[in-house]
């Protein structure tokens, strides 16, 4: 993984355990894809292990939102002012632009997240939750299952890339 980008994020973290690197990039919406490849590929880690380690970093930013997405609504809304207005504006045109996918429901949000492509993350997906007003609760076991799919996608592509090189 000689990639410039890679060796940039690996200098960054440079001193950190990589455990605690894998975590980190795992909740970062534009590393969170490749976390798992540098754990494998760079880090040496057993594979459980990394897997593991994304696995948790990967739900530390869909437990936040959907845990606290509604009430930092209703907070943002009632205290802001102007900011309040803008984000129940926002808020809006998210809604009418997803609004056609709500047919989908939790399937949907199930697969968006198991896509393991750029910006398909559990940021993106715990966000989308909201948006659509789906229930924590019920939203949450689907993204789970999204993030461990869309790893073992990961996982395969790059043990298959190991091997190959």
């Amino acid at each position: 993984m000689n990639h410039p980008a890679i060796q940039y994020i690996l200098h960054f973290f440079q001193g950190f355990p990589p455990e605690l690197t894998l975590f980190i990039l795992s909740f970062l919406p534009l590393t969170e894809k490749v976390a798992l490849a540098i754990g494998i590929a760079v880090f040496h880690m057993p594979i459980w292990e990394a897997f593991a380690w994304v696995i948790l970093g990967n739900l530390v930013p869909i437990t936040i939102i959907l845990g606290l997405g509604e009430r930092f609504h209703m907070w943002i809304s009632k205290n802001s002012g102007f900011f309040g207005v803008a984000w129940a504006k926002t808020i809006l045109h998210m809604q009418n632009k997803f609004a056609k996918y709500q047919k989908y429901e939790l399937w949907g949000l199930f697969f968006f997240m198991a896509l393991p492509l750029p910006l398909n993350g559990g940021i993106t997906a715990s966000i989308i939750a909201f948006v659509l007003g789906m229930p924590a609760k019920k939203a949450w076991p689907y993204l789970f299952a999204g993030v461990v799919v869309s790893n073992l996608i990961t996982l395969a592509v790059t043990v298959g890339l190991i091997r190959i090189f």
